[in-house]
């Protein structure tokens, strides 16, 4: 069965899963085989490590792992031998900030809708995602865990499954759903051991995370702009909220996200040492000073800014936006030498999933060098995520997982070219081949 056929069925199987039926007999195992051997012929092979490109290297994999690489590794007799020498050959990349599941009125719509943006993102090259709020469920822990399994070809993801939501863009219409006996965005955690309480009801469906939401985008009528042109960012979780939240959250073995854009909401989330503070819209220097005392990776969403720009503009008379206050966060961040992981807010369709390689022009062009800016898919990303991930992914190292991607020409003469992924492996299987690359028998 080739790998199409095997998506078809995949997808079917997902469909059943969904309804409730069983279906995980029938389903196949994606998965390489333990014994096969790969050779990839590198022309250009980008190290994440350093930064640097090199030359000539072969890449030399056994199962879904790298047994070794360099420009003096013999290819075994048998091995199958991908030629990708006219190409450059870089590690999978990692967004650190999707929402695959952003729709769907049915269990089998979301579970499909799930799965179709995780693949995009796979076949844009981003071989592990971390996937940011499902909003309003926990299918995303199954699917990561029938991509783990072999039953569908996706990502590695982590997830935060149902966020523990206190944000509102405006205020709520006064109809009787408002008063029925459910919290806010259905968790309440109005007090530290609320959310404490939230935190295990969460860790109980089998997340890696926990996200939380500190800032809010509204004061009586006031919505996202002051009359200033400066964000309300009007604070939602108290400090007290927000420490118990991390407290408990590192206690059983979780990491914490947090959506925050300034203000009191931000320096919550930057006190309690949440572990991947996102946005940071107002980043001042006494921000920067707390993400460097506590060794905190900061990720700067763009895309979902780039979606904002207009109506923000429309709003302040062309005077602010999110994306300008970003600029600003980012360019202090990387004076300052914060650590920053890439992370786009892709959702889909405003913000498409499998574009986000067109962040890497805004890096450079807010001061990275084109080294820098691949850098931030690599192992900042690994390291900032659970479970100690960066032993396992982001750089091309005999022991890791055979996440290889490949574009046609040198990303660190043109950025752009991270937009153009044309051949993705992920654990030792191809996922997409659009360069040709025939594979032969060494």
């Amino acid at each position: 069965m080739d790998l199409r056929s095997k998506l078809a069925a995949a997808s079917l199987a997902v469909i059943s899963v969904a309804a409730g039926t069983p279906a995980r007999s029938q389903a196949p195992h994606i998965i390489a085989p333990a014994d096969q051997i790969i050779a990839i012929r590198a022309g250009h092979l980008f190290d994440s490590k350093s930064g640097a490109m090199l030359s000539n290297q072969v890449v030399l994999i056994k199962g879904d792992r790298i047994s070794d690489v360099g420009a003096a590794v013999q290819i075994p007799p048998g091995a199958r031998v991908i030629d990708l020498s006219a190409a450059t050959v870089l590690p999978g990349m990692i967004d650190t900030h999707v929402h695959v599941n952003t729709g769907g009125a049915s269990a089998a719509q979301r579970a499909l809708i799930a799965l179709a943006n995780a693949q995009t993102d796979l076949n844009a090259g981003f071989t592990t995602i971390m996937d940011m709020d499902s909003r309003g469920g926990y299918n995303t822990v199954d699917l990561r865990d029938e991509i783990k399994a072999g039953f569908v070809m996706g990502p590695r993801m982590q997830v935060v499954g149902q966020s523990l939501n206190q944000r509102a863009t405006n205020y709520y219409p006064d109809t009787e759903l408002r008063f029925q006996e459910r919290a806010t965005e259905d968790k309440n955690v109005n007090s530290p051991q609320l959310g404490r309480a939230a935190v295990r009801e969460a860790k109980l469906h089998g997340v890696d995370w926990i996200k939380i939401y500190t800032t809010q985008d509204f004061v009586g009528q006031m919505h996202m702009w002051k009359p200033d042109a400066t964000l309300v960012n009007s604070p939602s979780l108290s400090f007290d909220e927000v420490n118990a939240i991390v407290d408990e959250s590192h206690r059983l073995g979780l990491k914490v996200v947090c959506h925050t854009y300034g203000g009191e909401g931000m320096f919550s989330c930057l006190n309690a040492g949440v572990d991947a503070p996102n946005h940071l819209l107002e980043l001042d220097e006494t921000g920067i000073k707390i993400l460097l005392d506590k060794k905190l990776t900061f990720v700067p969403t763009i895309d979902d800014l780039i979606a904002l720009e207009k109506p923000d503009l429309a709003e302040t008379g062309g005077r602010n936006s999110r994306l300008k206050l970003m600029e600003q966060a980012f360019r202090r961040a990387l004076a300052a030498g914060v650590t920053m992981a890439f992370g786009s807010g892709a959702t889909s369709p405003a913000i498409p999933h499998g574009k986000q390689g067109n962040q890497f022009g805004y890096f450079v062009k807010w001061g990275m060098s084109p080294a820098q800016a691949l850098q931030m898919a690599y192992l900042p990303a690994a390291r900032m995520m659970n479970y100690g991930w960066d032993s396992q992914i982001a750089s091309i190292e005999k022991g890791k997982f055979a996440d290889i991607i490949a574009v046609s020409g040198n990303p660190l003469a043109d950025v752009g070219e991270m937009e153009r992924v044309k051949f993705v492996m992920k654990g030792g299987l191809i996922a997409r081949n659009d360069l040709g690359a025939v594979a032969s028998t060494q």
